[in-house]
């Protein structure tokens, strides 16, 4: 899809939410489990954050965030759900997929389900997260695995979207991988995802 395909298509679901927000307002939780990786005053970006629920929640942990995203609607939800628990976040309307990411300008970079990338664009996603971190810094990730498609509780349903530990390892083999974990567990991030699902998360610190 081009920018205002996707862009419309992330618009429409947004918008058939109504007033409440799509995968809801409160953290991932394995994000949530890693607050001690998040010291007031870092710099973190939260790839296609959506409605705002983890930027928010780094923001209110006093981290300075910057979140990018495809949908204006989800902006303006982010932005609602940033004012209603006073922090600020700096949101950034573009495709992350032609975006020209920073160099080193980040402590943390964070992606949850960002699996809309395929094959073809996971390698330059991966590449431009890893080129936005600082040395020292860390990238986190939360995604599904194939085992996914047979619960169907959220996520793409194509597998080759989905991760794998070896295709992470691959990704971040040249980082220190300090979590890296397959599992299924009972989620509910909105009326999104709920339900069993077969995740994967990865922690990845950048060499000094």
């Amino acid at each position: 899809m081009s920018f205002p395909d996707y862009a419309a298509f992330w618009d429409g679901r947004y918008r058939e939410a109504g007033e409440d927000y799509l995968f809801g307002t409160a953290p991932n939780r394995f994000l949530a489990t890693q607050a001690a990786l998040f010291d007031a005053g870092m710099a973190v970006l939260s790839v296609a954050d959506g409605e705002g629920r983890n930027s928010v929640w780094l923001a209110q942990l006093g981290c300075r965030v910057t979140a990018t995203e495809i949908s204006r609607t989800a902006l303006e939800k982010a932005a609602r759900l940033a004012r209603a628990n006073h922090v600020a976040v700096d949101c950034l309307e573009t495709d992350i997929f032609h975006w020209a990411w920073p160099e080193a300008e980040f402590d943390a970079v964070v992606g949850i389900f960002i699996q809309f990338a395929g094959p073809a664009e996971r390698p330059r996603l991966f590449e431009g997260m890893k080129q936005a971190v600082r040395p020292g810094g860390v990238v986190l990730l939360q995604g599904y695995t194939p085992k996914q498609l047979e619960f169907r509780t959220g996520g793409p349903s194509a597998v080759e979207n989905l991760y794998t530990a070896d295709l992470l390892r691959n990704a971040f083999g040249d980082w220190c991988i300090e979590h890296l974990r397959e599992h299924e567990e009972e989620i509910t991030e909105g009326s999104a995802h709920a339900g069993r699902s077969a995740l994967i998360d990865l922690v990845a610190r950048k060499p000094l």
